[in-house]
């Protein structure tokens, strides 16, 4: 073949060889929502927490390369999935919503019930959704609850959102707000850390009741180890190594009393 050939084929296959190498899975770069103890939870230096354990210890005994990445707020962790600047989000709820850009594994890491939080002093009477009805909320940006209450929200409630739970428990106490929906663990171990358990009570039942899940984002091509990952995380299940997991950051969360 004429050199001259050869030289323009190898100019013209440049870009797809080069398009090639950025869609390899060099490694997963994780993330999650940083204020949800004791899933997972920015500590000022890294993001930690049982979610990101149990992501990093899978991807570890598969030999895959990974990179826990902090991004901010939950809502900038959703926006970086939608725009395929991360690969894997460590801890999640399955929603119609998420779907469109998430691929979910098949294996449940926790039950993640969600509670209405009111500050103790202006308790009301409540039975269901429908007693938050004509009364004012505060939700945590990007959070969603499934089992229906989504919608609920949607058509019947009038809430706020702010990007932190810890914004919505200062406005509870300032009464700007009348309560907070948000995780009942995750909540409890905020107001155990603050020193508030006197403050604060949340109400039953809970609004919903799920499971989360990992999730890894449809674009990337670190989706082909989905199937491992689902073999892997069913084996950690069968072990007791997810609940051990959860209850050693249980354990290691920061406890202060006033």
């Amino acid at each position: 073949m004429p050199i001259l050939i050869r030289c323009a084929l190898l100019i013209a296959l440049a870009p797809l060889v080069a398009w090639s190498q950025e869609k390899e899975c060099r490694k997963v770069v994780i993330s999650a929502d940083s204020d949800y103890a004791p899933l997972q939870w920015y500590d000022g230096k890294n993001l930690t927490g049982a979610s990101i354990e149990i992501a990093t210890s899978a991807l570890s005994a598969l030999g895959i390369p990974y990179e826990v990445r902090y991004v901010g707020p939950f809502h900038r962790v959703l926006k970086s999935a939608e725009e395929g600047e991360i690969d894997m989000i460590s801890s999640l709820k399955d929603t119609p919503e998420r779907r469109e850009y998430l691929t979910y594994t098949n294996v449940a890491l926790f039950p993640n019930p969600i509670a209405v939080f009111v500050a103790r002093e202006r308790s009301f009477s409540y039975s269901g959704w429908s007693d938050l009805i004509g009364k004012k909320g505060g939700v945590t940006l990007g959070n969603q609850f499934g089992n229906g209450f989504d919608e609920f929200l949607r058509g019947h409630l009038q809430v706020e959102a702010e990007q932190k739970a810890y914004m919505n428990f200062k406005k509870l106490e300032l009464r700007r707000i009348d309560y907070l929906i948000t995780g009942y663990y995750s909540g409890l171990v905020y107001l155990a850390a603050s020193g508030q358990n006197d403050s604060f009570v949340a109400l039953k039942p809970y609004v919903s009741e799920s499971d989360n899940f990992i999730a890894i984002i449809k674009s990337s091509p670190c989706i082909k180890h989905l199937k491992a990952l689902n073999l892997q995380l069913d084996s950690m299940r069968r072990e007791g190594k997810l609940k051990l997991i959860l209850d050693k950051h249980i354990a290691l969360l920061p406890k202060r009393t006033n």
